[in-house]
C-alpha cells in the first residue's frame, strides 16, 4: 500500500457479515485488528439498531465488536446535530438506534416548536407522525434525515427506508433534507474523530461504490472495495470514480494488514 494505515472503517453488511452470517475472513480481519492495536469501527447507515444492539447481532455470527466500535448513521446524525441545534429540541421520527443517539447528547425529543425534524429509519411510519414532521418543517424546522438509503431488506422482501420515506415529506413541502449517513463525508469524519485518527493514514472497505467508496473518497480516505455484498466487478464501470483497490472479500485484506 502506498499509504501507512493506521485505522480502519469498515462496513457492517456486505462485508463481515450477510444475513447474519460472519463472511469468511472478518473474523480473522478483526483479530488481526486487535492484536496489532489498530483502531477500528464498524459503520451502519441502520438507525434502527442502538450500538449495542448492534454488537449483539454481531456476536450472535460470531464477531466479536464492542459498541464502542460500532458508528451508525443515528450517532453521526446526533453527533452533528448536537452542533448544530443549541436547544436541543427535536422532533424525531425513527427507532431506538436514532432516539438513543439523540437523548445520549442531550436532545429533547418534542413536537412542541422543535427547531428540526429528524428522520430515520423505521419498521412501520406512522401517517400522523409523518404530518406532523411535514407541519413542523412548514412552520420552518430544518429538515435532517440520517441517511438516502432508499429501501430496506426484511425477510418478506424489500420495504421503504429512509430516503424513499423523506423523498415523500419533500413532495408535501418542498423542503430537501439534508442526510448524514454514507455518502456524506461528515459520517466518516465524525468517526474519525472518535478515533482521535486522521483521514490521511486511514482506509475505509465497503461494498457499494455510491456510499461507502464515495464517502471515504470524499473523506480523504483509503478505499478497499470488497465484491461480497452489493457491487460485482461489472457494476464499476458505471461509475466516474473508482476506489483504490478490489477485492473479492475482507479475507484478502488480511493479508495485507
Amino acid at each position: 500500500m502506498t499509504r501507512e494505515i493506521k485505522t480502519w472503517l469498515t462496513d457492517m453488511d456486505g462485508v463481515l457479515v450477510h444475513e447474519n452470517r460472519a463472511l469468511p475472513g472478518a473474523k480473522e480481519f478483526l483479530d488481526t485488528l486487535k492484536q496489532k492495536g489498530y483502531p477500528y469501527l464498524v459503520l451502519t447507515n441502520n438507525s434502527i439498531f442502538t450500538r449495542r444492539d448492534l454488537s449483539a447481532r454481531l456476536a450472535a455470527s460470531g464477531l466479536d465488536v464492542p459498541e464502542d466500535h460500532i458508528w451508525t448513521s443515528a450517532s453521526a446524525t446526533a453527533e452533528f446535530l448536537a452542533e448544530q441545534v443549541p436547544s436541543k429540541r427535536a422532533f424525531v421520527v425513527g427507532e431506538a438506534g436514532l432516539t438513543t443517539s439523540l437523548y445520549n447528547t442531550g436532545f429533547v425529543m418534542t413536537s412542541d416548536k422543535p427547531d428540526v425534524v429528524v428522520l430515520g429509519e423505521t419498521r412501520t411510519y406512522s401517517i400522523d407522525a409523518l404530518t406532523t414532521a411535514i407541519r413542523l418543517i412548514d412552520k420552518g424546522a430544518r429538515f435532517i434525515a440520517t441517511n438516502r438509503d432508499l429501501i430496506g431488506p426484511s425477510q418478506q422482501g424489500p420495504i421503504p427506508a429512509t430516503g424513499a420515506v423523506a423523498a415523500m415529506i419533500t413532495a408535501a413541502t418542498g423542503k430537501q433534507p439534508y442526510y448524514v449517513g454514507k455518502p456524506n463525508p461528515v459520517m466518516l469524519r465524525k468517526g474519525l474523530n472518535l478515533l482521535d485518527a486522521h483521514s490521511e493514514s486511514a482506509a475505509l472497505i465497503g461494498d457499494t461504490m455510491d456510499t461507502d467508496i464515495q464517502a471515504g473518497m470524499e473523506a480523504g480516505l483509503q478505499t478497499h472495495l470488497v465484491l461480497s455484498g452489493n457491487t460485482q466487478r461489472e457494476d464499476i464501470i458505471s461509475f466516474p470514480f473508482r476506489p483504490d483497490y478490489i477485492h473479492g472479500g475482507i479475507a484478502d485484506i488480511v493479508e495485507m494488514l
